[in-house]
């Protein structure tokens, strides 16, 4: 008895769990009652107990069909049947639906002491089995990468493969599909992991600026370069290069890309003498590069210098049965963050999750599942937790123009974000500067 749990005595009769509410806060553990099975249930909602006392004759719902949902919803939860009108074959039933034990009324203290090694023994199991579960969990990931659908587990073969050689590597996906975590992944498997990765967003930066974090510039070479500075290009030597959105840059900058990866040489802005580089490039893509070469607004040279190797990355919608996966993996992760215990949904904010097309993809399922456990205010997720994800009415869009539409939802989006600006673009998969600027045309203020 020296190990404290939390518990709760399910019986209708009040001498019942007055009497073990007693006993067990002296030994120190924590000690809730429920008269009914349904009031059991709501208060399984809100907390995790780890062992339940349960008798089988109540009132509306009896302690077999307790035992049942408890099995169903927690089946980590710790059941102990508990009657005065024993039988063999209740007895029976209840083992075979997961029950601990079974004590008949009245039991003396020793019982139940008995009975609590024995649970203690089975959180013991429960541990080692969780730990096992999250084992399980692991090999379904890669380098944080969750997924176990064939599209995913065709690019987790992939990612070794490729990494071994030097080639440029072109990742194509919709914003949130992931493609830097899979560029991350490639580095850490490569000659290189023990060189630097460096990420840039080609979209969040002007040109002239681009290019001076590339190239690097000399003292002087332009107004305002009060000192030298090395570009990304020289300190990335020995590692990898990440360019997101390259299919965002100038012709200007695809031509000297091009040069650098065909010489692997730059030269500083303002400098005459170029320096060796050494890096590996993996660039990312949510365009369709190979209509934009076609139609004649990518160079077509530097298409396939970037385009030795090709991974595409499924959109969420594509690959719905890691839906599961993910929001555990997410209730985990927010739930440590948050410190608070919201370990569970329910079937049908579930089915809410699979249905849901996700236009953000990855990145708004977490977004969602964030916002869920910080206003959750039980340890389960309920239909009511996602009803922001509710389609918008088709004839109630018809009568609004479309700008509208569109200012409605940049609120809409924001507001989900928490008016974390960056977030709420990576949502709408716009860059910052275009998103400020649609905050100003249409006026949306946070509210104070």
């Amino acid at each position: 008895m020296d190990e404290k749990m939390s518990i709760m005595i399910v019986d209708d009769e009040m001498i019942i769990r007055e009497s073990f509410i007693h006993w067990f806060r002296k030994y120190g553990h924590r000690v809730e009652a429920a008269a009914s099975g349904s009031e059991a249930l709501e208060k399984l909602e809100k907390t995790a107990f780890d062992l339940l006392f349960v008798d089988i004759k109540m009132p509306g719902m009896d302690g077999i069909e307790l035992l049942e949902r408890i099995k169903e919803e927690y089946p980590d939860t710790i059941v102990v049947i508990i009657t005065a009108y024993g039988s063999i074959d209740t007895a029976v039933k209840a083992m075979k639906l997961g029950a601990t034990d079974y004590l008949l009324k009245p039991f003396k203290p020793e019982q139940v002491t008995l009975v609590m090694q024995k649970v203690a023994q089975q959180r013991a199991l429960v541990s080692q089995c969780r730990y096992l579960r999250d084992r399980i969990e692991e090999m379904t990931r890669f380098d944080n990468i969750i997924g176990q659908s064939p599209k995913m587990e065709e690019i987790f073969r992939l990612i070794p493969e490729v990494a071994q050689s030097n080639s440029s590597i072109l990742i194509v996906g919709e914003t949130g599909t992931g493609k830097e975590l899979i560029a991350k992944a490639i580095h850490a498997k490569s000659p290189r992991a023990n060189g630097p990765f460096v990420a840039i967003n080609c979209g969040a930066l002007p040109d002239t600026l681009l290019e001076s974090e590339l190239f690097g510039y000399r003292k002087g070479a332009f107004t305002g370069a009060v000192s030298g500075r090395k570009g990304y290009l020289d300190i990335v030597s020995g590692g990898t290069l990440f360019l997101d959105e390259i299919g965002e840059i100038s012709p200007k900058m695809q031509v000297d890309l091009l040069r650098v990866l065909e010489e692997k040489k730059i030269t500083r802005i303002g400098d005459r003498h170029p320096i060796d580089v050494d890096f590996r490039l993996i660039s990312a893509t949510r365009r369709n590069l190979e209509k934009a070469v076609a139609q004649g607004n990518f160079r077509e040279d530097f298409y396939y210098r970037i385009n030795v190797i090709m991974i595409r990355v499924p959109p969420l919608r594509e690959r719905k049965e890691d839906i599961p996966l993910l929001v555990q993996h997410f209730l985990q992760k927010y739930s440590r963050e948050t410190a608070k215990r919201v370990d569970h949904i329910d079937r049908e904010a579930m089915e809410i999750l699979k249905r849901y097309d996700w236009p953000g993809n990855v990145r708004e399922l977490e977004n969602a599942i964030e916002r869920a456990v910080v206003l959750s205010k039980s340890r389960t997720l309920g239909s009511e937790s996602f009803s922001f994800l509710a389609a918008p009415q088709p004839l109630e869009v018809k009568r609004r123009s479309l700008r509208e539409v569109e200012r409605r939802y940049i609120e809409k989006v924001l507001e989900e974000c928490g008016w974390n600006v960056t977030r709420a673009a990576e949502v709408l998969d716009i860059n910052r500067v275009t998103l400020h600027k649609m905050i100003k045309r249409y006026g949306l203020q946070r509210p104070s």
